[in-house]
């Protein structure tokens, strides 16, 4: 610790204003004076307290403590982090008795405002690491409240609050406000200890789309009300509240109670929540009418083979809907028919946030021949799936056709960067991963520069990757995973639609490169 320890009656007076004691150079002050800042952002213990208890110990404080002083106050308080060293120094001098930790260098810092004292606290734990995401998001929301009190205001929206956070030199989207204001108002009255253990946001924000999702369903075709599904969903949360939380035994739960509620099967169950959780329409039949037996059934009235279980009874008797247990077995008016116009689900719920989308591009019908022979109906083809995947899975307006050249189509830049904040880690990877898909099947990366440059717009992020050759750009700008991720982050969670149609895609791919080849054509000439 620099300079030599003032006694207590050398230290700067109680009665003295802290306007009066600001001064850029550090000042010897009693530890007796100075407290920990009660809304200090962390409320865990510092995973580095041994380390920096030994270092206080051996040398002393690395560097002054920042610390204001409240109108009217007799103490100083910490300003910008430091309430770990505060209390190292003060037990070290309880414990020792050692005049080197009685009074400490200081830095005095005029008072501004409560929020100012918060924001200071959340950005020195920022720049350090270490805060969990429940404490970051207790701070936030306490930040509004203190932001709202000192505007005048009763509530302040969190668009508002984006905005204020930003001029106190905070930055944070509005979408992350609305993540953390679900996770503390929402979530740690009922999970508490898996929060306080570390859970991150990916995690809270695929619990606040499966809480979305399932209140829908509740809401659209239970009888029970929105306190029964309210009831179900704390009480499901609270029994597995745990350190070791895992999101999919709650899902698990859900459908257990969804499908109880409305007489189906789980898996009937997990089909709607998994059209409803990707923005997808879904259609349940409505019940079928018992044919009547003296009438004949024609060959197009008469169930399939299919219809039947492998394990029928003596009877013969037919297997309902909600006995099935795969994808592929259930009737095609069950099985997720998809709302192409629907934007991808974000989980944000605030009412600033307005969803968007564009019209989607009338795509025709491919037809069974799966084997054209030809360049143009095969570039048509590879245009078509692509832009169907895309738009199916939040990407729509990113593929456009290219005639006579290349494989019928390029991706004009990478995804909004935007969904960073919007996603949730596996849906996130889920699109990543498929924009390198189509980004493969354009040979975007490998297409010669001359060909691929005119095909891009001049704002493209894609097009200054490709034009600088700056790959660092281009992956700073889109989620890159490990390739070796691919099978489950991308293969595994696709539904059987979009799996058929990127494997339609990568065939396309191959039949267009393979004819080329044969007949001496230049793919990009």
């Amino acid at each position: 610790m620099a300079g030599k320890p003032t006694t207590p009656s050398e230290n700067l007076s109680t009665s003295q204003p802290a306007e009066a004691t600001t001064s850029p150079a550090p000042q010897m002050i009693d530890i007796s004076r100075i407290q920990p800042y009660e809304h200090n952002p962390r409320h865990g213990r510092n995973p580095e307290y041994d380390r920096i208890r030994d270092s206080i110990r051996n040398t002393g404080l690395d560097q002054p403590l920042v610390v204001t002083q409240r109108p009217e106050a007799a103490d100083f308080i910490v300003h910008a982090g430091g309430n770990t060293r505060l209390i190292i120094l003060k037990e070290l001098f309880a414990e020792t008795g050692d005049q080197r930790f009685a009074a400490v260098p200081c830095l005095l810092k005029a008072w501004c405002c409560e929020s100012d004292v918060l924001l200071a606290h959340l950005r020195e734990n920022d720049l350090r690491g270490g805060l969990t995401f429940i404490d970051k998001a207790r701070a936030v929301c306490e930040a509004q409240k203190l932001l709202a009190e000192e505007l005048g205001l009763d509530v302040i929206s969190q668009r508002r609050l984006e905005t204020e956070l930003r001029r106190a030199g905070y930055r944070i989207t509005q979408a992350r406000i609305s993540q953390m204001a679900y996770t503390v108002h929402r979530l740690l009255p009922v999970i508490p200890v898996a929060l306080e253990g570390g859970l991150g946001r990916p995690h809270v924000e695929r619990i606040r789309r499966l809480e979305r999702a399932a209140h829908k369903i509740w809401q659209d075709r239970c009888s029970e009300s929105a306190e029964d599904f309210e009831e179900v969903f704390t009480t499901l949360c609270k029994r597995y509240d745990s350190p070791d939380w895992d999101t999919d035994v709650l899902r698990s739960a859900l459908e257990s109670e969804i499908a109880a509620a409305l007489d189906v099967s789980i898996h009937t169950v997990r089909v709607m929540l998994d059209a409803e959780m990707a923005g997808r329409e879904l259609v349940i039949p409505e019940a079928e009418v018992e044919p009547d037996p003296n009438e004949e059934s024609s060959e197009l009235e008469r169930p399939t083979d299919e219809s039947f279980d492998a394990d029928q009874d003596d009877g013969g008797s037919r297997v309902s809907s909600s006995d099935r247990t795969s994808t592929d077995e259930l009737p095609p008016e069950l099985r997720d028919q998809s709302n192409p116009g629907s934007a991808p689900d974000t989980g944000l719920l605030d009412d600033d946030v307005k969803e968007t989308s564009e019209p989607d591009t009338e795509l025709p019908n491919l037809t069974n021949d799966t084997s054209p022979n030809d360049l143009k109906s095969l570039r048509g083809r590879a245009w078509t799936l692509a832009t169907r995947l895309a738009q199916r899975n939040g990407m729509a307006g990113l593929v456009e056709a290219v005639s006579g050249k290349g494989l019928g189509f390029v991706l004009r830049d990478v995804p909004d960067p935007t969904l960073a904040d919007q996603l949730d880690e596996d849906s996130l990877s889920q699109l990543t991963m498929l924009w390198w898909q189509l980004a493969a099947c354009a040979e975007m990366t490998f297409a010669p520069l001359g060909a691929m440059l005119p095909l891009l717009p001049d704002e493209s992020i894609l097009r200054r990757a490709l034009e600088t050759e700056d790959a660092d750009l281009l992956f700073s700008s889109i989620w890159t995973l490990d390739p070796g991720h691919t099978g489950y982050r991308l293969w595994r969670p696709l539904d059987d639609r979009d799996w058929h149609d990127l494997l339609a895609l990568m065939d396309t791919y191959r039949r267009i490169r393979r004819i080329a080849a044969e007949t001496g054509v230049s793919v990009w000439e």
